[in-house]
């Protein structure tokens, strides 16, 4: 980290300047800067505001995210030798990609036969046929090269008694079309995959000289006539402006329903430049998080025979599902959990939560296959798996997200056509190329970020060349990022107050409290902007353009 020591700031100042040296080794660089590198040196301009001077950078290509999709991509665009930033509010490898617990789906074939084919037919189902087909048969067809990429990489994938990376059983995954059973498609670390995913990625990109703003919050895009530019960024440090021009920028920000660090930045920027937003009135609803905690419990644990049981000690998910059962896709149990609980048969002192089972597996496969849940059930639950089952209850994800095609170019909607945006690329659970549809299979989540990170990459590597010409951008048409713009939009927009003003627009039992009982001391403080009087909700993606903040003329 940079917090060595305390000391002047002008002391930190200096000492970042010198960074990108200290850490250079051999052939091989690697910085952590705050104004520039070596190949790309940074100069303070006072040509917006001569009271808070905006220091600028110049790269081919800038990542926006340090998750598993961001550094996929800043080390693929690195590797192909662009001069690539990637831009982070947090360390890499603090990033929300280590939270994931259950695996990485792809067609090996290492418990059975097994074909993307099937991979492909289940992922489309399972997005109750809403998904784009096309994005989600590049993603299948490419999932056993992404997963054999990152063993080769040194990911330590969990292994078969013959030495094959094991597959464990998720849910709404099948063979031969539905009609072979039950697959093993899930490729794991234990149920520590995510974990495991980031630091590999992490360590191979200290193979390749890119430049890592780390702890610099991402504020605006700088779009030119339609067309992306780069990005504006503060630094958290010491509070300076950062204008980071770039002929390609990817968009990897993570969503909003992860951790408090995750707060879905990429979303607003690509809404304030006026650009859609793609699948948002979908939620994904994860059937077993920990009850009262809300942290989720891997799908993993009913892969390896965990069950769903309520009051009565019944498997409900018998009635619901006769075939998959516990391994029905997540929207199915979901449903299931909730009807049960309506119908009485909930358990705990106000019935209001069911109980997933473990006890009855071998404790030796619970240590092996479940380190971390076992773990985690005694933190938040004071549950040991080993004798008690798991109170657990569905709890809300993400959806949807900024629009791309399968080569993770942004996608904006002219006259009933899909254009692209020219310079704007996006992936992860920030972009939605809409391979979930309404409901995301457990396990393609981490397939996103590997096959759709490396897309990026791809696609600008086709489409440039290392050291193209970045376009100028007029000084009329800056965002005036000053510190008072910057302090205007913090204080403008809800955000909080916001949250805690939609919690209170229902009672206890779930039911909607009318509009005057529901404003209270709590709602007037919250002053919002208001929309355009011509806004009108876009037929395609269902969202209003965003008003326009003032431009320095």
């Amino acid at each position: 980290g940079r917090r060595i020591f305390d000391a002047n700031p002008l002391h930190l100042r200096l000492l970042c300047h010198q960074w990108p040296t200290v850490l250079q080794t051999g052939t091989r660089g690697f910085h952590f800067t705050v104004d520039g590198n070596k190949r790309a040196s940074a100069k303070v301009s006072d040509s917006i505001s001569a009271q808070y001077p905006v220091v600028d950078h110049e790269f081919d290509a800038v990542v926006v995210g340090a998750g598993g999709a961001g550094l996929r991509a800043a080390f693929g665009l690195s590797e192909a030798g662009f001069n690539t930033a990637c831009v982070t509010k947090l360390f890499p490898i603090r990033s929300h990609t280590v939270a994931v617990q259950g695996g990485i789906n792809a067609a090996l074939g290492n418990m059975e036969e097994d074909n993307w084919r099937w991979h492909f037919y289940d992922t489309v189902k399972g997005s109750n046929w809403l998904g784009d087909q096309d994005a989600i048969h590049y993603m299948t067809e490419q999932a056993p090269a992404a997963v054999v990429e990152l063993e080769n990489y040194g990911m330590p994938f969990s292994r078969t008694e013959d030495g094959k990376i094991y597959q464990r059983a998720f849910g709404g995954q099948s063979l031969k079309f539905g009609k072979g059973g039950q697959a093993h498609r899930c490729c794991c670390v234990a149920d520590r995959t995510g974990h495991s995913l980031l630091h590999t990625l992490y360590g191979r990109s200290l193979r390749y000289d890119t430049s890592y703003f780390v702890e610099y919050f991402a504020l605006d895009l700088l779009m030119e006539n339609g067309e992306c530019h780069g990005v504006i960024a503060l630094c958290i440090e010491d509070g300076s402006i950062h204008r980071i021009r770039a002929k390609n920028t990817v968009v990897v920000t993570g969503v909003p329903t992860s951790a408090h660090t995750s707060t879905s930045d990429g979303t607003a920027m690509i809404t304030r430049a006026g650009l859609p937003c793609q699948d948002l009135e979908f939620v994904q609803f994860h059937p077993t998080a920990i009850y009262g905690a809300g942290c989720l419990i891997t799908e993993g644990c009913r892969g390896e025979g965990g069950i769903l049981i309520n009051s009565q000690g019944e498997r409900f998910m018998e009635r619901y599902a006769p075939v998959a059962r516990d391994l029905a896709s997540r929207d199915v149990v979901s449903r299931s959990m909730t009807l049960e609980i309506r119908e009485g048969r909930g358990c705990g002192p106000e019935k209001d939560h069911v109980y997933l089972q473990l006890h009855h597996l071998p404790p030796e496969q619970l240590a092996t296959r479940l380190p971390g849940i076992s773990e985690t059930a005694m933190i938040f639950a004071g549950v040991d798996v080993t004798k008690e089952p798991i109170p657990v209850l569905p709890t809300v994800h993400n959806m949807g997200g900024i629009p791309t095609n399968y080569k993770g170019q942004v996608l904006r909607h002219v006259n009933g056509q899909d254009q692209i945006v020219p310079g704007l690329y996006a992936c992860g659970e920030a972009a939605c190329a809409s391979v979930h549809g309404a409901n995301r299979l457990g396990a393609n989540s981490l397939l996103d970020l590997v096959v759709f990170g490396r897309a990026c990459a791809l696609s600008i590597e086709e489409s440039c060349r290392p050291g193209d010409k970045v376009p100028p951008i007029k000084p009329n048409k800056v965002r005036a990022w000053t510190h008072s713009g910057v302090s205007s939009w913090l204080h403008t927009w809800p955000c909080t107050g916001f949250k805690k003003s939609v919690s209170q627009a229902f009672d206890k039992d779930g039911n909607p409290i009318s509009g005057n009982a529901m404003r209270g001391p709590s709602w007037a403080p919250f002053q919002t902007r208001a929309f355009p009087a011509q806004a009108t909700p876009s037929p395609l993606y269902n969202v209003c353009p965003p008003p326009q903040p003032a431009v320095l003329q």
